[in-house]
């Protein structure tokens, strides 16, 4: 029997461990891998062609190019649901670690013209070009890490062009880089201190400016509100979101980070594309999102770097039937841009299992950005989007805190990062 050609094969994996669609997964089916033992990987075209055992594999193809992992686990790349990747470096805030030490909030620091605003202030400042190094930077610490795939959001801008030349930088650097950046709107991220005391003006600037202008250049594929008690309330994130939809973006929510403001109903109630944070929701608010399939992406990361003292419940939303995601939240509130201590982070704070917390990372990530049709899992005809852990099994990762386990990484079919160095 003649062999069937592929440009690339990994062979002689201790494991290869991916979750199984259709996605998104949700309750026992989360934790449920499929784990092959001495496991082979075959790549033609940038996208898998079979999966299975090296003895197999070996047998029924011919490669360009063989890539020899034994002792080694294969996963599908992290999908990183929730970032905001674009602004000025002179928008990070070491100096608030210090504040929050001494017991000032979140809020309060925001209140104080600090967090985002300080951010908004260096992001305004800079040019685009900036912003688009500073960009390609970020996403290759991501890539060295495993991330092949990552939403990454507007929201430091809060003017029309402003909010428009983050949005241009994005699409630059998606361009540009191998880690595919799939863009949010968010200028609904902070009333700015020029419409101090006049939300509903601001509001306004989003919906008749902002948005129409994100739409007609094609710069979003979400739209998204930071829907929280002191920024936008329920009715001005429902204002913003549905104008959002008119203009085809689909809604994403910023949700009940602080305070249960109805958040996660909210999002149930426009069917959003996922809810982000949800570490106060309610009760009633998790059971609507899992009945209208609402992707709660869950940022551990955050609440640590907040120092809130408490995480997202992601077992009682497992036990309800919410599918679960995860995110970094990069951004200079939480700067963690390795989705591997996330994983670790919802093992250890979130009490999820290795198997479920990689799935979150993976498949049902790729479901909150309406890509787990073409990614996120390692079966046949998905994008070849693969990452080589210098571990014997998946249950190292989670397990294993602050090492990075990345040896190989392959996007799209191509090694873009080779013996833990970018390559591409």
């Amino acid at each position: 029997m003649s062999r069937r050609e592929a440009d690339l094969l990994l062979y002689g994996a201790s494991e290869v461990a991916t979750p199984v669609g259709p996605a998104p997964l949700t309750g026992r089916r989360l934790g449920q891998l499929r784990v092959i033992k001495d496991g082979a990987v075959a790549v033609k075209d940038g996208r898998i062609v079979a999966v299975g055992r090296t003895d197999e594999l070996r047998r029924s193809f011919t490669a360009e190019e063989e890539l020899d992992v034994s002792g080694q686990t294969v996963v599908p790349g992290f999908v990183d649901a929730h970032t905001l990747l674009v602004f000025a470096s002179e928008g990070f805030r070491p100096e608030e670690l210090r504040m929050k030490i001494e017991g000032l909030s979140y809020m309060e620091i925001l209140a104080r013209g600090g967090g985002i605003m300080k951010t908004v202030r260096a992001t305004r400042a800079a040019p685009e070009g900036q912003l688009v190094r500073e960009c390609l930077e970020r996403l290759d610490l991501m890539l060295l890490h495993g991330t092949t795939t990552v939403e990454a959001k507007s929201g430091y801008g809060l003017t029309v062009e402003d909010e428009l030349k983050c949005l241009r930088a994005l699409r630059r650097a998606d361009e540009a880089h191998p880690v595919e950046v799939v863009p949010t709107f968010l200028g609904a991220h902070a009333v700015p201190p020029e419409y101090e005391g006049h939300p509903w003006d601001y509001v306004e600037l989003v919906v008749s400016e902002m948005l129409p202008k994100v739409a007609e250049e094609g710069l979003a594929v979400f739209c998204d509100v930071f829907c929280e008690k002191g920024v936008f309330t329920p009715e001005q994130a429902r204002e913003i979101l549905s104008a959002g939809l008119k203009h085809g973006l689909r809604p994403k929510i910023h949700a009940d980070e602080f305070s249960d403001t109805g958040g996660a109903r909210l999002a149930a109630e426009l069917r959003a594309a996922s809810a982000d944070h949800l570490l106060c929701s309610s009760e009633e608010g998790l059971r609507a999102m899992a009945e209208a399939g609402v992707v709660g992406v869950l940022l551990p990361a955050s609440p640590l770097t907040t120092m809130l003292g408490r995480f997202a419940d992601a077992r009682r939303m497992i036990e309800l039937g919410v599918p679960v995601a995860l995110g970094t939240d990069f951004n200079p509130n939480c700067p963690v841009e390795n989705m591997q201590l996330v994983i670790s982070l919802a093992c250890y704070c979130m009490k999820m299992t290795q198997a479920e917390a990689l799935a979150a990372a993976t498949l049902n990530a790729a479901h909150a950005l309406g890509l787990s049709d073409r990614l996120g899992s390692i079966e046949p005809g998905k994008k070849a989007d693969l990452v080589v852990l210098d571990v014997p099994g998946h249950e190292h990762l989670g397990y294993r805190l602050g090492t990075n386990l990345v040896r190989h990484v392959v996007k799209s079919g191509v090694l873009v990062v080779e013996n833990g160095e970018l390559i591409y």
